[in-house]
């Protein structure tokens, strides 16, 4: 239907306009309910999309829109927002409004994911069936084309969006991103349209035909083309866009439960880099798809339209053939997902696996003729895992394990990986007897596990290698790494993982005769092979196909359970040795210091550097934290042992060669270095000990002593103008100062004493930057330095008190305290002389 011209607004529209910047939102949201509920579909059509992007934002950032992300539930407008946009509230009541009349809305290419639009802009059809038969091409002079999608697809699509809109990154995260309104939206729209119990509501607003309007059917093969590359339960018809008049009226509601989730994950997930482009496309792994494809579906092949009758899904008979050079400019973006970003989408794994297992299961028939044919939804809760979320949700995640700081945000990343691998914590029975370290993994997750085996080998060892760069000192890196070696620890789960890479090194030659999907009996020309054989068979196709899927054809595979892998495991563990050594003795050295911290300190008892800290000390990594990361890494260790099968003797002697050789002394030298031209150079070994605080360079302040930074125990004001003072002394009295300590005499070791720095007894190495530094030669000078330090001054106040009790005045104490200091002079420059001729 041709939709009026949105250049000339109505003056419905011009009056919200109007309102969005005088009204409050509370008040703009009670006028959109009556507007909704009393103007016909062909008054509300030009307002929808200003209306989507008031409350979304736009596309391009500019505008914000009703800040879904910051609005939490302390707002006055949090629960009347989430009143009006909830899957069955006034919003949802104005897209099937719109839906029941086939209007349209145009959204340009440009704000699609850069894989999509670079197939576009190549003339490759996506594989996402959800922009089929919807290119718009551009008029004369116009570059950049449109898609063209229904109400609910361009209300859906702006939800996703919101997410990843680039205004996003600039706003700050005032609370928990849990607790936003977004947050909570995503959530009630996945129960509502994904439902794990009963089935979706029908749509509450309806057309003359009691239903509303369903897309287009698409042609049954765009299903397969799509998705139907992990999965051997692929459907035996359209299940989504039902073409049939006297089809179940549940397949024709079951349309929106899958344009939401294509939404999403397109969204959220259908990014990767420029190198995973050009592996996705090439013609080996297209071949290898298509072979799949066609082996696993029963169906019978559809004759495509010929080249250039104009139909964009043309493209789809030269996809798995044709691959023009890509558009690489498109796919530069930059991709950093938020912390928020990740855990919406760990959300939406958390829910398609409740939704996925919420599966009923199948009846056997009485009669062999007899067949019952699912609901739409359940074959849709049957492949909608592995078909719609797997290769995405395995790039996406592979993505962040490469980019993503070395620092405790990780967890969200991990926490989203954890939860996908891990379905049966999902399947909603509440009865567990067994304690989580020791819950059995059932044998029915098995097939999950083969067909999604990158997703628990590849993505295990990118942990590892990010793991080993960490401070394992620290609780929350020690307590991720408590996490990833508990879940792989799970009994029966390291077996299915080796048996699954067992299938994939089997030979390709064992493939060549694989039957097809159907096994027909011997007397129909059939195998004779075993059913247990073709079983084995297809199972090791599937695993393959899942490899090569991901990887591509080429793919150099490393097992996790090989000798490469076996070998960085007991490096890791040294590593965990060592970062449990080093909490345990920064908590000793804490507990030290807070014992010997005490008032006394104030008198010159105890140290009064308050930033002498024992290196590698966090406020985290201290008390009850540091005995929380000595019990996660012990029991990551005896998880880790679990796993991998060591041997407990090796690993024991291990442990106790390096607990016996990382003693203080050993742990004070310095980290391991080569010599370089300008000085040390620190090597991969000694990087790794720095971070793990094992060893350090001794760290010396090697300017003017008088020009330190004041420290928090001394008075500024009083460091400043003592400085001054000492400046003008020594400048006036330089030569005097410097005759009087190149004596030989009495009078000259005297002066030297109270004019100098002693020597240090140990001179430091240097690292390169301070080796390239002139050496300062220190010349006699009087530091009046001391007395700016409050410990100082409270003893000088002592002194002066007891003094005044004494009867002295403030001259007899000053002139007392001079003679005492004389006196403690001499008696050290006799003592000191009397050493040395020892």
């Amino acid at each position: 239907m041709s939709s009026p011209s949105l250049l000339q607004p109505s003056f419905l529209l011009a009056n919200l306009k109007a309102d969005a910047t005088n009204k409050p939102l509370m008040h703009r949201i009670q006028d959109l309910m009556k507007i909704i509920d009393e103007y016909p579909a062909k008054e509300l059509h030009p307002i929808f999309p200003w209306l989507v992007e008031s409350m979304f934002g736009s596309l391009d950032g500019i505008i914000s829109g009703w800040n879904l992300r910051l609005l939490h539930s302390r707002s006055h407008e949090y629960a009347v927002v989430l009143d009006f946009l909830n899957p069955s509230g006034p919003m949802m009541k104005l897209v099937y409004k719109l839906q029941a009349e086939e209007y349209k809305y145009e959204l340009p290419v440009n704000y699609l994911p850069g894989p999509v639009k670079a197939c576009i802009q190549e003339g490759v059809l996506p594989d996402c069936p959800l922009f089929h038969n919807k290119l718009q091409f551009p008029p004369p002079g116009v570059m950049t084309p449109n898609i063209a999608l229904d109400p609910f697809e361009f209300f859906m699509f702006h939800l996703a969006y919101c997410l990843v809109a680039p205004r996003n990154c600039l706003q700050p995260q005032l609370s928990s991103s849990t607790d936003s309104a977004y947050f909570v939206l995503v959530d009630m729209y996945l129960k509502y349209f994904l439902p794990v119990e009963g089935s979706v509501p029908p749509s509450p607003f309806s057309d003359a035909r009691g239903s509303v309007t369903a897309p287009s059917p698409r042609a049954s093969s765009v299903s397969f083309a799509g998705y139907g590359v992990h999965s051997p339960s692929l459907l035996k018809h359209h299940i989504f866009h039902q073409s049939s008049v006297n089809a179940d009226p549940a397949a024709q509601e079951i349309w929106r439960s899958e344009t939401l989730l294509q939404m999403f994950v397109e969204i959220w997930l259908h990014h990767y880099s420029l190198d995973m482009y050009q592996k996705l496309q090439s013609p080996q792994v297209k071949l290898a798809l298509l072979q799949y494809r066609l082996s696993m579906s029963s169906m019978p092949c559809q004759p495509h339209a010929p080249p250039g009758s104009g139909t964009f899904h043309t493209y789809q008979v030269l996809l798995p053939f044709h691959s023009p050079p890509p558009l690489w400019g498109l796919l530069e973006e930059p991709f950093s997902p938020s912390e928020e970003h990740v855990l919406v989408v760990r959300l939406l794994v958390k829910h398609l696996h409740a939704f996925s297992n919420s599966l009923k299961p199948e009846q056997p028939s009485s009669s062999p003729s007899a067949h019952s044919h699912p609901s739409p939804l359940e074959e849709f809760k049957r492949v909608v895992v592995q078909r719609f979320v797997q290769q995405k949700l395995y790039l996406f995640l592979q993505h962040c394990f490469g980019h993503w700081p070395l620092d405790a945000s990780f967890r969200a990343v991990l926490e989203t990986w954890l939860s996908y691998i891990q379905p049966w914590r999902y399947t909603g029975e509440k009865t567990n007897p067994q304690p989580d370290q020791n819950r059995t993994v059932p044998d029915k997750w098995e097939t999950f596990i083969h067909e999604n085996l990158l997703l628990y080998t590849k993505l295990f060892q990118g942990f590892l290698n990010r793991a080993v760069r960490t401070d394992l000192v620290n609780v929350k890196n020690a307590l991720m790494v408590f996490r990833v070696a508990k879940v792989f620890a799970q009994p029966n789960l390291a077996e299915m993982i080796q048996k699954g890479e067992q299938l994939f090194l089997e030979p390709d030659h064992i493939l060549h005769h694989r039957q097809p999907r159907g096994y027909l009996t011997p007397s129909q020309g059939g195998s004779y092979l075993s059913t247990r054989q073709r079983v084995v068979m297809d199972t090791v196709f599937k695993v393959k196909s899942h490899v090569y899927s991901l990887e591509g054809q080429d793919c150099q595979y490393k097992q996790m359970f090989g000798s490469e892998v076996r070998g960085a495991v007991m490096k890791f563990i040294q590593i965990i040795a060592q970062a449990r050594h080093t909490a345990k003795r920064i908590s000793d050295h804490s507990n030290e210091a807070a014992t010997s911290s005490s008032f006394l300190s104030w008198f010159g008892l105890g140290s009064s550097d308050l930033n002498n800290t024992f290196p590698g000390a966090e406020p985290e990594d201290s008390g009850e934290c540091l005995k929380k990361t000595h019990e996660f890494l012990d029991r990551a260790l005896e998880n880790l042992c679990g796993i991998f099968k060591l041997n407990q003797g090796q690993l024991a002697q291990l442990l106790s060669n390096l607990s016996s050789s990382q003693d203080d002394g050993h742990s004070r030298q310095l980290p391991d270095c080569i010599q370089g031209e300008n000085g040390l150079v620190l090597t991969d070994l000694g990087r790794m000990q720095i971070i793990n605080g094992l060893r350090r360079f001794e760290v010396q302040y090697q300017g003017d002593p008088e020009l330190q930074p004041i420290r928090s125990y001394e008075s500024a004001l009083l460091v400043r103008f003592l400085y001054r003072v000492s400046s003008l002394l020594n400048d006036r009295f330089q030569a005097h100062m410097s005759a009087l300590c190149s004596r030989s005499d009495f009078l000259g070791r005297l002066g030297r004493r109270f004019l100098t720095e002693p020597e240090p007894s140990v001179r430091l190495k240097r690292s390169p930057m301070s080796r390239r530094t002139l050496e300062r030669s220190l010349q006699p000078r009087l530091s009046l330095r001391p007395l700016a330090s409050y410990r100082t001054l409270l003893l000088l106040l002592l002194f002066y008190a007891l003094g005044a009790l004494l009867s002295f005045g403030p001259l007899s104490s000053t002139a007392l305290l001079l003679t005492g200091a004389l006196l403690y002079g001499v008696a050290m420059t006799l003592f000191v002389e009397k050493l040395k001729t020892q």
